[in-house]
Formats: C-alpha cells, sequence, structure tokens
C-alpha cells in the first residue's frame, strides 16, 4: 500500500515522477485568473486561524468571502449554516469542516487541504477529526508569529511571479496603483477587466450600474450604447495602464445576434427606462458589447476569457439571504458553441481577434471548444486561441485529465497556458502542485506506453512551457 499523498503523490510511473521533480516542481506560478483582494496583498494581511484562511465568513458591507468549495462540502455533511458562513466560533467552525472532510473520500478538496498544510505549515499528518486540534494550534501559532505566512509570504512561498486579480470597470484601482508603487513587492500583481455588470443587459441591477460606470468616466449619464462602449474603453485603457494582462466574462451563454446601431439603441432605453427586455434584445445588446470590447482588447493586446455554461444562484431562498457566490451555482447545459464561433469570425473579419482563452463549465465541450480553437489560430502567437484549463466543478483530477487528453487530441498540448487558481484563498496556491501532478503523470504514462519519444529536451519543453513558460509568453511576462 502508498503511503497517503508521500513525495510522489499522483505519480505513477519513474517517467512522470522525473517530469515533475526535476521540470516542473520548481518552476513559478503564473496565476492568472483569481479573485484575491489586492488590498490584502498590499496590506499584507495576517491571517489569525485556518478558519479566516478557509472558510472566511460575512464581511462589514454584509457580503460573504470565503472558499464556497469548503461551504458546499461543510452543507452536504448536514452541516447548519451559522457553521458555514455564520458567526459561530471560529475553531467549532473548523471542526465541522474537517468533520465533513472525513467523508470526502474521492473529492479533491481531501488532496487540496492536505496539499496546503504540507506545503505552507509543515503538517505532514492527515487532517483528522482527532488530530484537529493539534494541527489547528501549529497553524494558528505561525499564522500569528510566521513572516512568512503573511499573505505575501505565502505568495512568495508559493513561487509566484504573477497575479491576475478580478476587478470591476468601474473601480477605482487604487489598491493597485499602491501596489505597482511599491518597491518592496515581489510579485507582479495586475487587475483583469470585469465588464459583465455592463453587459447583462437582462440582469436586476443593470440601470444602476451604467450610473455607476457613467461616474467612474466623469459623466452624468451614458445616453447610448456607443456612450457605455467608449465607457468601457476609457476604463479598459486605464486598466492596461496598470498592467491589466486579461479580461473576464462570466456569461451564462456566448450570445451573437447583431443589430443595427438603432436597433441596439433602442434596446437600451427600454432597459433604461426599466423596462424588461426579451432574450432577442438582450442579446443584440450583449452582442454589440462584445465585438465592441474584442476589438479594443486586440488593439490592447488584452486576452479575452470566456467562461461559461453555469447556472447561478439555483436555491433562491439561500440567494437571498447570503447573495451570490456563496456556493449556490450549478453547471448549466447550453448550446452555444457556434454563437461563439461566429463572434470571433466577426472580430477575425476585421483582423480584431484578441487572444482568446474559452471556458466552460460542462465538460461535454471540450471538444468542440478544441475544434473552435483551431479555426482561430494565426501567427500572432502559439496558441492564441485556448481551451481553458478545467474551470470550477470540473478541476477534479478526472476533469483536469479529462481536458488534457481532449486538447492533446485535437490541439497543440504543448502550448497549453496551463493552471489557475480562479480562488479568493490564498492558500490555493497548492492547487497549481495538484495539477502539475496529474499533467506529469499523463505525460509520463505516454512516453512509458511507447506513444512519445523519450526525448528529454522536447518532455522538458512541454513540460516546463505548460507550469510556466507558455502563460509567461501568453501575458507578456
Amino acid at each position: 500500500m502508498k503511503p497517503f499523498m508521500d513525495r510522489d503523490f499522483l505519480l505513477e510511473t519513474e517517467t512522470a515522477k522525473h517530469l515533475f521533480h526535476d521540470f516542473a516542481e520548481r518552476q513559478p506560478l503564473v496565476d492568472y485568473h483569481c479573485h484575491i483582494s489586492p488590498r490584502e496583498i498590499y496590506e499584507n494581511r495576517r491571517f489569525e486561524n485556518l478558519t479566516e484562511v478557509w472558510l472566511g465568513g460575512k464581511q462589514s458591507d454584509g457580503s460573504f468571502f470565503g472558499d464556497h468549495y469548503k461551504w458546499r462540502v461543510m452543507r452536504s455533511n448536514g452541516v447548519p449554516e451559522d457553521y458555514v458562513t455564520g458567526d459561530r466560533p471560529a475553531y467549532e467552525r473548523y471542526l465541522k469542516f474537517v468533520e465533513a472532510l472525513q467523508l470526502a473520500i474521492g473529492n479533491p478538496m481531501v488532496h487540496w487541504c492536505n496539499l496546503e498544510l504540507r506545503q505552507f505549515f509543515g503538517v505532514e499528518k492527515p487532517l483528522t477529526p482527532e488530530n484537529a486540534k493539534e494541527i489547528w494550534d501549529v497553524c494558528a501559532d505561525k499564522l500569528q508569529n510566521d513572516p512568512s505566512l503573511t499573505v505575501r509570504g505565502i505568495i512568495e512561498k508559493a513561487n509566484v511571479a504573477f497575479i491576475g486579480t478580478t476587478d470591476d470597470p468601474a473601480d477605482s484601482l487604487e489598491w493597485h496603483e499602491k501596489l505597482a508603487a511599491d518597491p518592496t513587492l515581489k510579485v507582479k500583481v495586475c487587475p483583469s477587466f470585469r465588464p459583465d455588470k455592463a453587459i447583462n443587459i437582462q440582469k436586476p441591477g443593470f440601470v444602476a450600474y451604467i450610473g455607476k460606470l457613467a461616474a467612474s468616466v466623469g459623466k452624468n449619464e451614458l445616453a447610448s450604447v456607443e456612450d457605455v462602449c467608449a465607457a468601457l474603453v476609457e476604463r479598459l485603457e486605464f486598466f492596461a495602464k496598470l498592467g491589466c494582462r486579461a479580461s473576464d466574462h462570466g456569461l451564462d451563454y456566448i450570445p451573437f445576434r447583431p443589430a443595427s446601431k438603432e436597433q441596439v439603441n433602442a434596446v437600451y432605453a427600454k432597459a433604461l427606462r426599466g423596462e424588461a427586455v426579451t432574450v432577442e434584445e438582450s442579446e443584440q445588446y450583449q452582442t454589440a458589447v462584445l465585438l465592441c470590447l474584442g476589438r479594443a482588447y486586440h488593439r490592447l493586446g488584452i486576452a479575452m476569457q470566456l467562461h461559461y455554461s453555469c447556472y447561478r444562484n439555483a436555491n433562491e431562498r439561500l440567494f437571498a439571504a447570503l447573495g451570490p457566490d456563496t456556493g449556490f451555482d450549478m453547471i448549466a447545459q447550453t448550446s452555444c458553441g457556434i454563437q461563439l464561433a461566429q463572434l470571433l469570425s466577426a472580430l477575425d473579419k476585421d483582423s480584431a481577434c484578441p487572444k482568446t482563452i474559452l471556458y466552460s463549465l460542462n465538460g461535454v465541450d471540450n471538444d468542440m471548444l478544441g475544434t473552435l480553437a483551431g479555426c482561430f489560430q494565426s501567427d500572432e502567437t502559439p496558441g492564441k486561441i485556448q481551451v481553458g484549463s478545467a474551470w470550477w466543478f470540473m478541476d477534479t483530477r478526472d476533469g483536469m485529465q479529462n481536458q488534457l487528453r481532449s486538447l492533446a487530441n485535437l490541439g497543440l498540448l504543448g502550448n497549453f497556458v496551463g493552471m489557475l487558481t480562479d480562488s479568493r484563498s490564498f492558500l490555493s496556491y497548492a492547487r497549481h502542485d495538484y495539477f502539475r501532478r496529474i499533467f506529469c503523470n499523463l505525460v509520463g504514462g505516454w512516453v512509458e506506453n511507447g506513444e512519445f519519444p523519450n526525448d528529454e529536451n522536447a518532455l522538458r519543453r512541454i513540460v516546463e512551457g505548460v507550469s510556466y513558460a507558455n502563460a509567461a509568453r501568453y501575458f507578456a511576462l
């Protein structure tokens, strides 16, 4: 029997072990899409205990911040909500999570948590209810006193080279400006452009948000779609000055329904009056804004990330009580591959298709996205159109393997830009280790099965590329 999560965890062949330990493990991390706070990086926050860093909770503004992956594990064990996101004592909340974790066999959460404990706290024992207090005390002492376990210390310990946070177009980027001016910062931290609220014309809060966007560019109102686009591009250019490398769009599905300026402005005026817009009308508006932004991304060298196929806030009662991003989202079944291709084609006709990374939350789309990506590659950069890493509910071992195999079958796996955390937790950099082990095991298996030459130079280029170098090139680091 193999020991639990030893040095060669998930590495099943000698080639896999060599590729991971000699090539992948030492590479820096490019976390090009995440949800951590630039303010906490600037202020170099220090967490008090594992509950703060793992489970989070309610913030001063009434919203909730934490790892909703872990919240779902607790809810699946019947844990009352006041232990999950509520104000129960920190240790009691932690213990409820540990108790649930013992039933999570086969769930990557078991691996992630134990990797984090080993990488950042030197805890080699598997986390159990029996040793939970001992591990709590060890970690609390280090979090409170070890200079290497502040937020910046954690980032440095994880060997992170670049962080791309997720930021609203109307954000002042105050904390990014402070980070950019801080000579002591050892990692590059840049904003990423997330314009969903300006695009989702059909969703509540759109009119109020347009007012906020107008204020961010010094205007009283945005009277037309052209005004909205101009405001977004102005903000995007400001983001670019602070090093923005990527945008991010979290859409229910990818629309493509071109319409005249007059038609789109009629839809926009209707929404500003507080009237409901139809699905067709919202798609007309969304298409116009996406095309405008796509051209701007290409001009500024900013990668466009498109995330779709998530049905959000499925539990209406708990969404009303807790708000968005609290663990009540699910995989959706959408069929928008043709519309996505039409969007990229429309941009390509104008020689304005940006670098694009495509993510579907539904693993069924992997092969479709792989074939779509092959239609729009160009000599601007290797792997210009990327099938993004297994996202959210798909970043399990099976989900990662399926995405990697699909990409290998239909594209060039050696040009893949690799893993990201997409996380709200500073400790989740251990997930890069998890991904690299899975990747090296897959490649090592192909080599040992005689499916790829045992060519040291080629394998090194592939492994180091997917671990770090491809993302560094793609995002111009």
